[in-house]
């Protein structure tokens, strides 16, 4: 497990790192601009939400079927021998430096070979110690190497071995599907008044992270409308977090001291919710400061007036449990590129933290930026 999460954390360090200007972690980070809390009295929400469109649209290559066979990589283990003598079975296992150990070779590299070039390689080897070249038999016994993340509320999440292509319903499937009144139901806990508080699948919420970006797919239509045309293949270190429906937190993020989940709280506002974010730092440009509602796939966005809040001159707003609220570090120029920023440092914040909570006992959330970027 430990492995898993310092791979998993150095596929993401880029993105953890690429707004790090302000360290938000320590002593030396500046103090925040702390707004007064009697500044404007809350009202509803603003009503200038508007539906974006995110940018990275999907492209057909998503939903087509990868060529390229699996490849090796360190921790995969194999089974070799020489055909016809069983006495020479061997549990190899691919080391951190790619190679593995077999009958009289001093080590074969591997790394990044398929099957049959691994066989080929063997028999080319033993080659040069037998007169006749004999037929080896290689096969995938466990995969290490390649993985993808499957957590949130599946009834069986994990980090499951991809040995091959793997769609992301086959994917869903594997962890056995998202959690349901129906999988509630099949398996006892809501007759049995186990887990009957609804804490299901949120699919609208749902999202698969690649690379750091959020990869656009949309969970509901291809779980509830039967639309494969969400159902894109995944590749290795593919990140997919299913939430619960019941979650009542909202999302603090951006050129704030400590980005956090936020415990929303009845009748929670904007400066409540960036005040239990230990306020903004001193360069968060706060005449852009978002709030994004709804599913991921079709989010609504609102942009607000901060400054004018905190000095009394417009109303504090009212937020809803999920809302994410960014506070930027410059202006942004497209509202869809905005989205798509807030979008992307959202899933990686969920994705670090819930990714240390799937391999690690102990760990402390982090807050995740990308800022710095004009938008």
């Amino acid at each position: 497990m430990k492995r898993a999460l310092i791979f998993f954390l150095g596929i993401l360090a880029p993105v953890f790192l690429a707004g790090c200007k302000t360290n938000y972690f320590s002593g030396s980070a500046p103090k925040p601009s702390n707004p007064a809390v009697t500044a404007g009295k809350a009202v509803a929400a603003p009503a200038n939400f508007t539906t974006v469109t995110v940018t990275n649209a999907a492209d057909d290559s998503l939903s087509t079927q990868p060529s390229e066979l699996f490849t090796l990589g360190p921790g995969d283990r194999l089974d070799v021998e020489i055909v016809g003598d069983p006495t020479t079975l061997t549990a190899a296992v691919v080391g951190p430096d790619g190679k593995i150990y077999f009958n009289l070779l001093p080590g074969v590299d591997v790394w990044g070979r398929t099957i049959p070039e691994t066989r080929e390689l063997i028999e080319k080897g033993m080659s040069q110690f037998v007169r006749e070249a004999p037929k080896i038999s290689v096969t995938l016994r466990d995969v290490e190497s390649q993985r993808v993340w499957l957590l949130g509320r599946l009834n069986t999440p994990g980090i499951y071995p991809m040995n091959g292509p793997m769609t992301l319903l086959e994917a869903l499937t594997t962890a056995g599907g998202p959690v349901s009144p129906a999988s509630m139901a099949a398996s006892g806990n809501v007759a049995s008044g186990v887990g009957f508080s609804s804490d299901f699948a949120d699919l609208h919420r749902s999202f698969l992270i690649r690379g750091g970006k959020i990869v656009p797919v949309d969970f509901y239509r291809l779980l509830k409308e039967g639309d494969l045309t969400q159902n894109i293949y995944l590749q290795p270190d593919d990140f997919v977090y299913v939430p619960s429906a019941v979650t009542r937190e909202v999302s603090v993020l951006g050129a704030v001291l400590q980005p956090k989940l936020v415990s929303y709280r009845e009748r929670m506002s904007l400066v409540a919710a960036i005040a239990n974010a230990n306020g903004t730092i001193k360069d968060a440009y706060l005449s852009h400061v978002a709030i994004v509602r709804g599913s991921l796939s079709q989010p609504t966005i609102a942009v607000v007036d901060f400054k004018e809040i905190v000095t009394g001159k417009s109303p504090d707003v009212l937020l809803e449990p999920g809302d994410i609220v960014y506070v930027p570090f410059s202006p942004y120029r497209t509202l869809e590129r905005y989205a798509n920023l807030i979008l992307n440092t959202f899933v990686s914040t969920v994705a670090i933290n819930e990714g240390a909570r799937a391999t690690t006992r102990n760990f402390t959330p982090v807050g995740v930026s990308i800022g710095g970027l004009s938008q």
